[in-house]
């Protein structure tokens, strides 16, 4: 897979592809239904990450919703749109079946946005082979810098979430195989922080800029 099935849509939507398998993580300004989506995992409530408009835009009846332990009673805005709700909490283990994720603790430092007490989360998806990790709304964390990861899909925005230098940082310290911005270019950001971001990793780790607008 590497990285030709990982689409990043507005700000930090992602989809991931894996034969007849899709997963959604933070599905957000979408303009069309697409209703295939098999797994939507949501990092956190905000509402550029939890949108009940979009998540019905990409549901379909056998939709397994993933979230945070404390977005439960949150969720339930958009249980009559999927088959299942399901909750995880950071540092921990989940086996789907079909792919296996791992949660890592994401908040900011010294920014009152994303809490840690929160319980918010970045995945790693692990699936075909590779270890797919999608930072959610974070900063340069110790949990993100212990992060072991092929493809690394991080937020460089700035204001609540790490900027683009900051980015690259975390990216040149845990060396994934390829990295990917997210989070700019809608709510905040712009494509100049993309190329600040590339222009910042070390060459020796390849960045694709993936964003789509749809």
């Amino acid at each position: 897979m590497m990285t030709k099935d990982i689409e990043v849509f507005t700000h930090s939507s992602i989809r991931i592809t894996e034969r007849d398998l899709r997963i959604y993580i933070d599905p957000f300004q979408f303009h069309r239904e697409r209703n295939n989506a098999d797994y939507i995992l949501i990092t956190h409530d905000h509402h550029d990450h939890f949108s009940p408009s979009d998540i019905q835009l990409v549901a379909k009846p056998s939709t397994i919703l993933v979230v945070p332990e404390n977005m439960l009673e949150k969720a339930k805005e958009v249980e009559g749109m999927v088959a299942e709700i399901r909750t995880v909490k950071p540092g921990e283990t989940y086996d789907f079946g079909d792919f296996k994720v791992e949660t890592v603790a994401a908040y900011n430092i010294g920014k009152s946005f994303h809490p840690k007490e929160a319980g918010w989360v970045g995945y790693i998806v692990m699936i075909a082979g590779q270890r797919i990790y999608i930072a959610g709304d974070t900063d340069e964390t110790e949990e993100a810098l212990d992060v072991v990861c092929d493809v690394a899909l991080v937020p460089i925005g700035g204001t609540f979430t790490m900027d683009a230098r900051e980015a690259a940082r975390l990216i040149n310290n845990i060396r994934p195989k390829v990295a990917i911005p997210t989070h700019y270019g809608s709510v905040i950001g712009s494509r100049y922080d993309a190329e600040t971001f590339r222009d910042s990793v070390d060459f020796t780790i390849p960045v694709e800029v993936k964003m789509l607008h749809y």
